[in-house]
This record gives structure tokens, sequence and C-alpha cells, in this order.
């Protein structure tokens, strides 16, 4: 499969299992080879993704909204609304590194028509950067001083300070541009309620004609994309609900999807699914990183504004690095990765994964639950009533343990609640249904952001070569909390100024090596504070019908993002 075959797994076959498609033997596919047939396990809930922290809403988004350029696989720039790459060689990238011009590809249109020029950038930028708008993706821009239009197809983004991530910027899954003329009237406190959040309109192959969030997104053809005669289907149907290992059956077993992203299913399951000839399994290492997420925030206290989890009231107990380091002891990771994901997921203790040049060589994990003990009666964290759960001054060591719900998680949370409770922690175990849990409602108390628990578990990394965005989630001003609309990535509540420093110096560092130590000295802190417990490395893993060809999956973008290119042979 090209050059993309050197990060696939094709998983082996292992046992026979008889395929149960329709009655006639034929897959829904093979009977309308116009419509393509997606399956998403976690249903989109908005197709905005600068208001959504959610992959599921993003991967929906993608298939009408682009960004100005993206990173293959490779790691390599590939221009979409962009005419070509900036260089210091072609003048597009300054020589003191404090502004990049892209120059735009000319006679593009929205899907409604309208021309997409130069001020459809400007205002995204005013869009995301608006603190009203409280997009989530704005982190990224922080480092931006202007956007301006040098003409209708030239762009000149300023930063304010030496900058070696220009690349960050309009580029990849946090980089798509919206149309002014739809958002102007929507640039505030009232963002969220602009229709095009739930039927966009874009300058990518496909748009939404209908639109059922938690539910179906219906696509067609773009008749103003640039290349609508090459497009490979009539139809794209966007199924989301079920679970991971239905969605996985529906490619590999019975044909009736074409394409199941994000299969959180245990590999010998994926084995014996696959035997069944109907579609074949990609398995891509890219940066993702499951995590256990602490709280160092009281989730049970509630402040005078009525808010939870907030800064106002440090957690009881792990707020102390060393009950969280001995909460790390306790899990047993290699039984998460070895028995659970197989050859789909490695232990790792890195908070940062990928590229490999940003991987930290300095840390390590273990599994220790007499030395987790003895951390905690160090701390004075003992059972006095012998009720089989340590307490200190009344108390009782007892947390919520949430995620998503998924069987692996919520297997993966039974080997953790077992290991916590062997060292005197009751666990109690909280699943979450994905659409709510990766919600963009900001009124939901059950997103990742609110974390009204103790503990919580979900999946991201850096989705560009670059990790100066990924890296960002972790910086003081970063903290979902009631005064910014619940926008930010950092829900641990964690703050490190030293992190904070460390991360403003490597956003300035054009030394490429130099940068590489400042991100290893970030994830080593984050690490060493046991802010986060790192579980397994990933692979995303993906299921294509067989019928389908050109498909180049990136580990730096959506898995939609070269959908104009899907073909059916």
């Amino acid at each position: 499969m090209s050059s993309f075959s050197k990060f696939c797994i094709s998983l082996g076959i292992a046992m026979t299992i008889t395929a149960c498609g329709s009655p006639s033997g034929t897959s829904v596919n093979q009977q309308d080879s116009s419509t393509l047939k997606l399956l998403y396990w976690q249903a989109p809930t908005i197709l905005n993704p600068h208001l959504s922290t959610g992959f599921k809403d993003a991967e929906a988004s993608r298939i009408s909204l682009e960004p100005l350029a993206s990173f293959d696989n490779e790691g390599s720039l590939i221009p979409f609304l962009a005419a070509e790459i900036p260089t210091t060689e072609n003048g597009g990238v300054a020589e003191d590194g404090k502004s990049v011009t892209w120059k735009l590809k000319q006679d593009v249109k929205w899907s409604d028509g309208k021309p997409f020029t130069a001020q459809d950038v400007v205002f995204t930028y005013n869009f995301l950067s608006n603190p009203q708008v409280a997009a989530v993706s704005s982190g990224s821009y922080e480092v931006v001083e202007s956007v301006e239009a040098v003409d209708d197809y030239t762009v000149k983004i300023n930063f304010k300070e030496v900058n070696p991530a220009w690349s960050l910027i309009f580029v990849g899954g946090e980089g798509m541009i919206l149309p002014k003329h739809i958002y102007e009237p929507y640039n505030g406190a009232n963002a969220r309620e602009a229709p095009a959040n739930l039927k966009p309109v874009g300058t990518g192959a496909y748009r939404v004609v209908d639109f059922r969030p938690g539910d179906t997104v219906i696509y067609e053809p773009n008749p103003e994309f640039r290349q609508a005669e090459k497009l490979g289907f009539a139809r794209i149907e966007l199924k989301g609900g079920g679970d991971a290992t239905s969605a996985a059956r529906a490619v590999l077993q019975t044909g009736d999807a074409d394409f199941a992203y994000n299969l959180q299913v245990e590999a010998p399951v994926l084995e014996k699914l696959e035997q069944a000839g109907q579609g074949k399994v990609i398995s891509n290492y890219g940066a993702l990183m499951e995590r256990i997420i602490i709280n160092h925030s009281d989730p049970n206290k509630v402040a005078p504004s009525g808010e939870r989890s907030s800064l106002d009231f440090p957690h009881p107990f792990l707020s102390d690095r060393n009950i969280r380091q001995a909460f790390s002891l306790a899990v047993d990771r290699d039984i998460v990765a070895e028995q659970l994901y197989g050859v789909t997921g490695k232990a790792t203790p890195n908070f940062l994964v990928a590229p490999t040049e940003y991987a930290s060589p300095n840390t390590s994990y273990e599994y220790n639950p007499a030395k987790a003990q003895k951390l905690l009666d160090q701390a004075g964290w003992k059972d006095s009533n012998g009720n089989g759960i340590r307490d200190k001054n009344g108390t009782e060591m007892q947390i919520v343990f949430q995620t998503s719900v998924n069987p692996l998680r919520q297997k993966t949370q039974t080997v953790v609640k077992q290991g916590l409770q062997s060292i005197g922690v009751r666990v109690e175990l909280k699943s979450i249904d994905p659409s709510v849990y990766f919600s963009s409602d900001s009124s939901n108390n059950d997103t990742v952001e609110h974390f009204y628990a103790d503990l919580q578990m979900f999946t991201t990394g850096n989705t560009s070569p670059d990790p100066a965005s990924y890296m960002n989630y972790m910086t003081c001003n970063q903290i979902p909390q009631k005064a910014n609309n619940w926008s930010g990535d950092n829900n641990s509540r964690y703050c490190n100024p030293e992190y904070d420093r460390l991360w403003q110096e490597a956003s300035q560092e054009l030394d490429p090596e130099k940068r590489s130590q400042l991100f290893i000295a970030m994830n080593d802190i984050l690490i060493k504070d046991t802010n986060v417990i790192p579980l397994v490395h990933r692979a995303d893993v993906m299921a294509f019908g067989n019928s389908l060809i050109g498909y180049e999956p990136t580990a730096w973008d959506m898995r939609t993002w070269d959908i104009m290119n899907w073909k059916r042979k």
C-alpha cells in the first residue's frame, strides 16, 4: 500500500468465522456501489471542529471543511487550499521566524458558490481568537500576533515571537477554514447557535445535506469542488452509535459498511472478524496514547459560583505527588497492553510518544503494589477502622474512575480497579456514552472538560509531527473552568510554572535539537510529577472494506483527510 505500508500491521488470521450477510450473500455495498458507508461508533454531535474536543466531530467536519495544508504520514506538508507550501526559498517563511506567507489557490468556491479568499482565513483567526467564542483550538493560535490579507489570494501570519512551529497554524485537523460570510454574524457568545455548525458550508469534496446529531450525517458531492468530476461516490452515509466491536463486524464480517474508525477492540476479536474476508484491518502507529488523567481539584466540593472541580479546592489526596505515584505503581500496564491491546498497543511511560525524536529516553514505568503501599503508609493514609479502605483525618480514600463506554476500556478499568483496591483504595467505576463524554455541549456535566470524577481515561495525542500544540494542553491557561465556558484541554487542572516556562521557550527555539530537548524535559516533568499515568501507545486501528481503494491514512490529520481520493474498485 505505497509508502504507508511500513506503518501498517495487517492483523493475522487465527480462527475460522462464518460470515452472516444478507440472505443472498451480497453485501449492502455490492448492491449500491455509489454509496460510501462510514461507521462511527462515536457519533458526531456538531460539525464545527473548532467548537468540539471530540475527534468524532472533527472527522465528520473534515469531509466538508479544509485547512490550508496538512501532513501526510511521512510528515510532508500537502497543500489543500494553499497553492504551494511556504519555504524560506520561495519567500513564504520569513528568515527571522516571525511570519509566514501563504499563497492561496484561486477560483476555489464554497459549497454555496461564494468565492474563497484570504478574507476567510483572516476571519477564521478572528473567530478562533475571540474569547467569547471559546474555541477549543484557540490555544494553537495564541502565538499569532495578527493575520492579514495581502491580497485576495495571499495571507500573511505574523507571530508575537519567533515561531518554529509556523506549520501548526491553519494546518491539519485544527486548521480548518470557516466561511466569513456564513459565520460573521456568530463571531461571539452566540457561536454555538450558528446553523452552519449543523450544516457546514465548506470547500471540501462533499457537502452535508442532512445531519441528525448523535446519529447520522448524509453527504453528497460538492458541485463547487475543484475536482468534482474525480469524486468516487454519489452519496456518503456516516452512521454513528453502537460500539467498536459491532462497527468492526459490519466492515470485516458482514460487509454492511465500507469503513469503521477507532476500533478499540481486543486484538483476538479483530483477528477472528478479519478472517471473514470482507475487509482488512489497518493499524497505523502515530502519537495516540491511552492515559489516566488525575484530577488535581476536588470534584465533590462546590464553589460559590456553583462550579465543581474548581481550582479553589485542591483534591483531598491526589494533590499529593506521593499519592499519585502510589496510584501509578498499582497499575499493571503490561497486562493492559499485552492481554487487551495485543499488537495494536504497547505500554509506555511517556506523555509524548511520537515522533521518535521527541520520545523521552529518561522515563520508565513500574508495577509494584508493595512500594505503592509503603508510599501511602508514609503519607499517613492507613485503614484505621478495618473496613479495607485507607483513611486519614476522617477522609476515606475512595474515588470515581470514569471513561467512555467501550468493552476494551471497561476491561482496562477492571485491571486498574483491581490494582488500586489491592493497596486499599475504594474504586467506583463510571462509564459514559461517548457522544456525551466527548460532547461539545458546555452545559453537559459528564464531559471530559468538566471532569467531575477523580480519575478519567481516554486517548489523545499530537495531531502534527510538531508537538507544540499538544504540549500546550498542559499549560496553566488551558485549564477548562466555568469562567472560560469549559474550553481548554488541561482537564487535570495541573499547573506548573516551570512547565509553562519550558513551553514558552520551546515555542520560540529555532534549533531543532534544542527544541527536541525542551519537549523531552516537559514530558519528564509530567511523568516525574505523575500528573498523568500513561498506559498504552495505541495504534490507530481502522477497518476498510475490500472494495475500497485510494485511501492513504495519516497519523497527522483526520482519517477522512483524503476522502476525495477514495473510490470503489
